[in-house]
């Protein structure tokens, strides 16, 4: 083969290569500014604290536009409503942060889901993709506020390689652990996606979305952590659990959405 030859093939090699892979790269670039109007804090506002706003995890916009959902966890049981503090959903704009506030509409518990009714116009919303067709092995994003305490209101947005689809349920270390709902849960268990990324404090309620339709596959609820608590920001074991969007679905048709 002559150099000129080889020259030809190795040019038309990565044309190929550009071509099968620029627009996968773009793609998520290009779709980045709808899902980011779809994200939102959560977490409250209380007009006699400083600051007002506390910030605790992240949502996405759903069903009409004045819905959002986060895990059930990421929402405060108490609030002091008699001192005017209110679950809220917090927003990005150029003016700053926009407040609205918001109440539970119903939760999920075993499957640690929150839909919650916001005040105020509709909002762009994000549409369920079919959980049951994921496979694994392949490639989603999540968006979200990660450490957003620290970092502020601005969004993040990670990949995540679909590692397994397996029950959540997880025996514990011995008999004494045993609780009724851990034996129910081990009775059901149910399938959830873990993830081949590295989630934070913050990024509970963020969506997880395939990177080509912007459809929303799953939520992400927690992390595997390697010893305490603190080790999920200083040593994370990159190990990320999310609820399939199925749930989803069923909340939103419980709710009558």
């Amino acid at each position: 083969m002559s150099n000129k030859s080889a020259l030809l093939i190795t040019a038309g090699l990565l044309f190929a290569l550009s071509t099968n892979f620029a627009p996968a790269r773009a793609e998520i670039a290009n779709i980045l500014p709808r899902i980011k109007a779809s994200i939102t804090g959560i977490g409250t506002v209380h007009p006699l604290r400083s600051p007002r706003i506390k910030l605790i995890g992240t949502g996405f916009v759903v069903a009409d536009g004045r819905h959002v959902i986060t895990n059930a966890h990421v929402a405060p049981t108490y609030v002091e409503v008699e001192k005017g503090e209110s679950i809220a959903i917090f927003l990005r704009s150029s003016n700053g942060v926009i407040v609205r506030r918001a109440e539970k509409v119903v939760s999920d518990a075993e499957h640690d889901l929150l839909l919650l009714k916001i005040e105020g116009e509709a909002l762009p919303a994000l549409q369920l993709a079919n959980s049951d067709t994921a496979r694994e092995g392949e490639l989603y994003f999540f968006t979200g506020f990660p450490i957003g305490a620290v970092l502020g209101l601005y969004p993040a947005t990670h990949r995540a390689g679909l590692a397994a689809i397996a029950p959540v349920f997880s025996p514990p270390p011995g008999v004494r652990n045993l609780t009724a709902k851990l034996i129910k849960r081990a009775d059901n268990p149910f399938l959830m996606f873990q993830l081949d990324a590295t989630a934070y404090p913050g990024n509970s309620g963020s969506p997880l979305y395939d990177g080509d339709s912007g459809e929303v596959i799953g939520v992400i609820n927690s992390v595997f952590v390697k010893g305490a608590k603190e080790h999920a920001i200083r040593d994370p074991s990159g190990i990320t659990y999310a609820i399939p969007a199925r749930y989803i679905g069923d909340l939103l048709k419980k709710a009558g959405l």
